[in-house]
């Protein structure tokens, strides 16, 4: 049964790999909830997200990466405080840092920031590693509305509004969205969530 999981899950991400180097946007599973994404330098692919959404393009979105190497490729100061909150995280944590680099501006909040969370989560994390950039990971709803805990949560509406719809993972539950903290260039810490 195992071989048939690692054929099933290859197989998935090679599909949504596929899409996403097209500018496609993909309804994938994640390490919190089900996500929306695409490539994080794509500008293009992420306006369809912020339209699936209808979603103001003035909120912004944050991008997982696959390791703490690929972190360093799009931050370029990270903060001591980071690496010491990362390594002490329970849950996920989605870490907002100043003056990203290498990501489409479209994904930058009003003062020039954007969130990152490192996934450890076998879809999301073979799928970033593969892209080599990090994956827009927004949840899988129209703006407003609840996030879904689980696929069957998710609206028919945003179902037929991407470009490809993962198989793997379906049966994966969420407890509930990543842990924000914004930490600025100089460490000062903010708890977003």
């Amino acid at each position: 049964m195992n071989i048939d999981m690692n054929e099933k899950l290859k197989q998935e991400l090679s599909n949504a790999l596929e899409v996403i180097k097209k500018g496609g946007i993909i309804l994938y599973p994640t390490d919190t909830i089900w996500g929306i994404g695409c490539d994080a330098s794509n500008s293009e692919a992420i306006a369809k997200i912020f339209q699936l959404k209808k979603r103001k393009d003035s909120k912004s979105m944050l991008s997982l990466v696959a390791s703490d190497g690929m972190l360093q490729q799009f931050v370029r100061n990270i903060p001591d405080v980071a690496w010491q909150l990362i390594d002490s995280a329970v849950n996920p944590l989605t870490i907002i840092y100043d003056n990203p680099i290498n990501i489409s501006s479209d994904l930058l909040a009003a003062d020039g920031s954007a969130g990152f969370r490192i996934t450890k989560e076998i879809f999301s994390r073979s799928l970033a590693l593969m892209l080599r950039k990090p994956l827009v990971s927004t949840s899988a709803n129209i703006s407003g509305e609840t996030s879904p805990k689980c696929f069957s949560d998710i609206s028919e509406e945003i179902i037929d509004g991407v470009d490809y719809v993962v198989e793997f993972g379906r049966d994966y539950r969420a407890s509930k969205p990543s842990n924000i903290i914004k930490i600025t260039n100089s460490a000062v810490v903010k708890i977003i969530r």
